[in-house]
């Protein structure tokens, strides 16, 4: 992935832990002063989605695709995002903490695709527009759910707002993308572990 060379399970880590403080931040149980990962790697600009899994289950996920913005900033204000401002769910609570698990999934650039018989599932995400319809899904999202292309798409439609055959009309914009995607290491209950 272009760009993302210098990132790898260390620095996935560092991000992962940083995005815990920033939430506990926001939750007021952080100690003062936190303090970002420093390095190359983390003043990369580039997309990324913070997601929140309490028991397996998402419990918040919000990224931001334009790589604009160095990932240590995007990585913080997306860890908030996921647990305050998901609309699909109440803000996360303190008492939550300790039970939900972070996932990172950093976005290599997108690139719009002229053949659906580019999209490979399990490695590309899938962003489509259509007017003011979009949709987005990373590439862990069609593996998890054991769909295979075509699936995938209708899906994508779906999250668009659109009915399931649209990724075919002449005015609707398919990209894709890669992400590397990292996981918490906890053991037990301790987040900082």
């Amino acid at each position: 992935m272009s760009g993302m060379e210098g990132i790898g399970p260390k620095e996935g880590q560092s991000l992962l832990a940083w995005a815990r403080a920033c939430i506990m931040e926001g939750l007021g149980l952080a100690p003062d002063g936190l303090q970002a990962p420093t390095g190359t790697a983390f003043e990369t600009k580039a997309g990324a989605f913070v997601s929140l899994h309490k028991a397996g289950r998402l419990r918040g996920c919000i990224g931001r695709m334009v790589a604009d913005r160095r990932l240590v900033d995007t990585v913080a204000d997306m860890a908030r995002a996921a647990a305050f401002e998901d609309p699909r769910f109440p803000s996360l609570e303190a008492s939550e903490l300790e039970q939900v698990d972070l996932e990172l999934t950093i976005l290599s650039p997108m690139h719009r695709i002229a053949d659906v018989k580019e999209i490979e599932v399990g490695r590309h995400g899938l962003y489509m527009v259509r007017g003011w319809h979009s949709g987005v899904f990373l590439p862990q999202v069609p593996v998890g759910q054991g769909w295979d292309r075509a699936a995938y798409l209708e899906n994508v439609c779906y999250k668009a707002g659109l009915g399931p055959d649209d990724w075919r009309a002449p005015d609707t914009e398919l990209f894709i993308f890669e992400g590397l995607i990292f996981k918490e290491l906890r053991t037990g209950k301790d987040p900082a572990s």
